[in-house]
């Protein structure tokens, strides 16, 4: 089984882990610990601590100080007693938590209908001429992709234009091979088709963490630490950013799909209903240092599940229920819910999903010709496209992750009844978020 073990090292040595031009080894973090073998391959991760929130705030905030931080690691125990290996683990000198590393997969779906509408039908949906005409399309804002990879070649011959794609920003998890923008065509090169439907002048990253896929092991194979290291990258693109203008959007659409890749609900190194997993806490860092993430609500739905479903209940878990995320669910372009989009209540939320966006259309033409882009994987980088468009005039400092998730939950089109876990605040509305920005701007 392979497992994230979380060590409170020297300070000089968490110093060196956090700088991302210094090269640490895991066995120099790790030293001799007993019962695993540690992925020399990985390189170390820095984590922040959550810090309670100060008078006046319900929000903690994040330090990467060396005396707060930890660090991260990624090893195999054996899958005959586990428990036995994480009790002695955690008994190890500078050990403070052993974590699952469950598999992540992409959201595919099950549904075998016909496309509902064309990409040119979700444009309209999102006003999306109305959002070039204020200015709201992408320019310039960095989106990261974080999946299979994209193929910008594919991208730009089916929606035609120009394809942004930032080669030194992006990012490959070690042991993966390729160059940004030329990955095989596959589920990323739908995300980011998806995604440039309301931010065409996006400049995307790609982030091809679904492709360090592993051969044997057991069923807890693991791809969660590589999200993990990925999102670790991505703070440094963040803190890079000027703070007058900082925006960052993350697509993310994938998830863990069964509680058999996770430790039991209850122990602490359970990632599905766990805040302080590491993923999840890395995750609210970087919200709250002004990123935008975006995840999948997940295609377990009651109506038509994923085959792969099997939480009884409650399938929106881990980062993709976190509270300090935009959770999306699908819609198709009649605005009818599709049902294979997972319902809440969710694991580390309870109102998840956040909102719905488009899915199951005739867009990237990644999977055949008439093969719709589909599953809540289209929806996500469809929200992300919309959130990218608002951020080319908005930045993350006058416009704070928080507040604009505010703001796409009450201007969403409502259900009758309100807020309900199959379509959760509502259906995405460009046209009333680019009404309220004008009245907001107009105010100051």
């Amino acid at each position: 089984m392979r497992v994230l073990i979380q060590l409170r090292p020297s300070v000089d040595l968490i110093t060196a882990v956090a700088d991302r031009a210094v090269s640490v080894a895991s066995a120099d973090v790790a030293g001799h610990l007993p019962v695993i073998v540690l992925d020399h391959s990985y390189r170390p991760v820095a984590v922040p601590k959550s810090v309670p929130a100060v008078s006046g705030t319900d929000r903690p905030t994040f330090s990467l100080a060396p005396e707060d931080a930890s660090v991260l690691v990624r090893g195999e125990i054996d899958d005959d007693g586990v428990a036995d290996s994480v009790t002695q683990l955690s008994a190890a000198r500078s050990v403070t938590g052993v974590f699952a590393d469950p598999i992540i997969q992409t959201n595919l779906t099950c549904g075998d209908t016909p496309a509902v509408g064309t990409w040119h039908d979700v444009e309209t949906l999102l006003h999306s001429a109305d959002l070039t005409a204020a200015g709201l399309d992408g320019n310039s804002v960095a989106l990261a992709i974080v999946d299979t990879g994209i193929n910008a070649a594919k991208v730009k011959q089916v929606r035609g234009g120009t394809v942004n794609i930032d080669k030194a920003r992006s990012w490959n998890p070690q042991g993966v091979t390729g160059t940004a923008g030329e990955f095989p065509v596959d589920h990323g090169s739908m995300c980011a088709f998806d995604a440039l439907i309301a931010a065409p002048k996006a400049t995307l990253l790609d982030l091809p963490v679904l492709q360090s896929k592993r051969q044997g092991g057991t069923v807890m194979d693991g791809l969660l630490s590589d999200a993990l290291a990925g999102y670790a990258h991505l703070r440094t693109v963040l803190s890079d950013q000027p703070a007058a203008s900082r925006a960052l959007v993350i697509s993310n659409s994938w998830g863990a799909f069964s509680p058999s890749w996770d430790f039991p609900v209850g122990q602490p190194g359970n990632y599905s209903d766990n805040p302080n997993h590491p993923f999840n806490v890395i995750v609210g860092s970087l919200e709250s240092a002004g990123a935008d993430i975006i995840f999948a609500a997940g295609n377990c739905g009651r109506d038509c599940p994923d085959s792969r479903c099997a939480y009884p209940s409650k399938p929106i878990g881990g980062a993709n229920s976190h509270p300090s995320v935009l959770s999306i669910a699908g819609v198709d372009t009649k605005n009818q819910r599709v049902g294979y989009s997972s319902q809440g209540p969710g694991r580390l939320t309870d109102r998840k999903p956040d909102i719905c966006a488009y899915t199951h259309f005739l867009g990237s033409t990644v999977f055949g010709a008439t093969d719709p882009d589909t599953g809540t994987s289209a929806a996500t980088p469809v929200a992300a496209g919309l959130v990218t468009a608002i951020r080319t005039k908005w930045s993350a400092t006058e416009l704070p992750p928080a507040q604009l998730r505010a703001l796409l939950q009450r201007t969403a089109i409502a259900q009758p009844g309100g807020y309900n876990y199959d379509y959760g605040y509502g259906i995405a509305d460009a046209s009333a978020i680019l009404a309220e920005l004008k009245r907001t701007a107009t105010r100051a």
